[in-house]
């Protein structure tokens, strides 16, 4: 049997799995190409992360309720394919803008009165929208990329205090859903909910408005995320926004936040581990490695998250079981 210390060492270990990932990629990087550690492609780093963060920092919303969101990425899409028409017909910038966050929320309400009140599974549903965004998206582009003017790629070049501004975007984004789960009483709800939805409806929770709510929250973190990406590059292709969702979702889980809900953090653990995968992928760039091993980099960084998870969901069932025995024996 393992020693209650061994456990409790591993346990550390795989709480901190994310940042020691992250201190083994810079080094390794570092190593390969000194370009690699300049501050310029830091910040090029942060940049990049900006719009994959957001995403992320929306689907530990709906992962801490046990719950998933396969749509995100098709959100990203159709909320990019609206607002480059409207931008391209004319529309003031602002005004595109909200709709475009309005049509994530929109997306995310959907998915959520499909799973709260005709109780289909989270899956099955998002990935059932998944498929129609992407079908919407390509009917509203006729499957041609759109080249958006200038005002989409000054949004992202712009800085402030010498700060980008995508960054800014991402702090804010962080900051809000940060207070929002440590600070209030919905936060507390949410962790609720994930651990045990039946004892959280007992305690007099409204669990399914809670998960109402944390589906439209990833809703409108998609359509941001979708926003800044196209702040980076200022053109809706056919394929933008696509498997976004998968990286959302290793950037939590790698971030520490479990896939069968009630544990997380917005900060630091999905900023890390969002900021983790866009180091990968800025490695393998700076190295000039061949872009087709990309989905192959791609599925070990998801692989590895899923098998972190797993095994911190194993430890702690251990731990709870030892803790529960221990306080069952008899003075």
């Amino acid at each position: 049997m393992t020693s209650p210390i061994a456990s409790h060492l591993g346990l550390r270990v795989l709480h901190q799995a994310s940042l020691l990932l992250f201190a083994v990629v810079l080094v390794v990087f570092g190593m390969l190409s000194p370009a690699f550690l300049q501050t310029s492609n830091m910040v090029n780093i942060l940049i990049q992360t900006s719009s994959t963060g957001i995403l992320a920092v929306g689907m530990t919303f709906v992962l801490l309720t046990a719950g998933v969101d396969l749509s995100v990425g098709a959100i990203m899409f159709v909320a990019a394919a609206v607002g480059g028409k409207l931008i391209l017909g004319g529309w003031a910038f602002g005004g595109v803008l909200a709709i475009m966050l309005g049509i994530g929320v929109l997306f995310g309400a959907l998915n959520a009165l499909f799973i709260t009140r005709l109780a289909i599974m989270a899956f099955v549903v998002t990935l059932a929208t998944r498929y129609f965004g992407r079908g919407l998206g390509l009917r509203i582009t006729e499957t041609r990329a759109m080249n958006l003017p200038e005002s989409f790629y000054e949004l992202g070049a712009a800085r402030l205090l010498g700060v980008p501004v995508p960054v800014l975007i991402f702090a804010g984004v962080v900051l809000l859903a940060h207070l929002a789960l440590t600070r209030t009483p919905f936060g507390r709800q949410v962790y609720a909910v994930g651990t045990d939805v039946e004892a959280a409806r007992k305690a007099g929770i409204n669990t399914g408005a809670v998960r109402f709510s944390v589906y439209a929250i990833c809703g409108l973190c998609a359509a941001a995320a979708g926003i800044v990406a196209l702040s980076q590059a200022p053109a809706v292709s056919p394929s933008f926004g696509n498997n976004r969702e998968f990286m959302a979702i290793a950037a939590a889980v790698l971030g520490g936040t479990s896939l069968f809900g009630g544990r997380g953090a917005v900060f630091p653990g999905t900023v890390l581990g969002a900021v983790l995968i866009q180091t990968i992928e800025n490695g393998l760039n700076v190295l000039n490695v061949n872009p087709y091993l990309y989905p192959l980099i791609t599925s070990g960084v998801i692989f590895v998250a899923v098998l972190l998870d797993a095994i911190r969901s194993r430890v702690l069932a251990q731990a709870n079981r030892r803790r529960i025995y221990t306080v069952a024996q008899p003075d």
